[in-house]
């Protein structure tokens, strides 16, 4: 192998480890907002986890994140705009690649 392969092959890696991580902070960002609604909706215990995945799982309807935030303005009614949820979830996903890091 040539050094050009290794830098290759060093990039490739560094790639695919931040697209996990990534990955790992949206879908943890998503928990934590599941859960923020689930308090406000009333929903406590495996109610609030199961509802928590239940927004996880709406992000995979199609890209970005919009389809959290229908799913969960829908969810909450007048409780919160789909501005709020917004904001609030792009707060999370600070802390949620914050909790990352510190687990790496």
């Amino acid at each position: 192998m040539t050094t050009f392969d290794d830098r290759e092959n060093a990039f490739e890696n560094k790639y695919a480890h931040d697209e996990e991580m990534k990955f790992k902070a949206e879908a943890r960002a998503n928990k934590l907002l599941g859960l923020w609604a689930a308090e406000l909706l009333g929903k406590t215990g495996s109610d609030a986890d199961a509802y928590a995945v239940e927004v996880i799982k709406a992000d995979f309807e199609e890209a970005g994140h919009e389809d959290v935030v229908r799913k969960v303005a829908g969810d909450l009614g007048d409780k919160a705009t789909a501005d709020e949820i917004r904001s609030k979830r792009a707060a999370l996903l600070v802390m949620a690649k914050d909790q990352i890091m510190k687990e790496a």
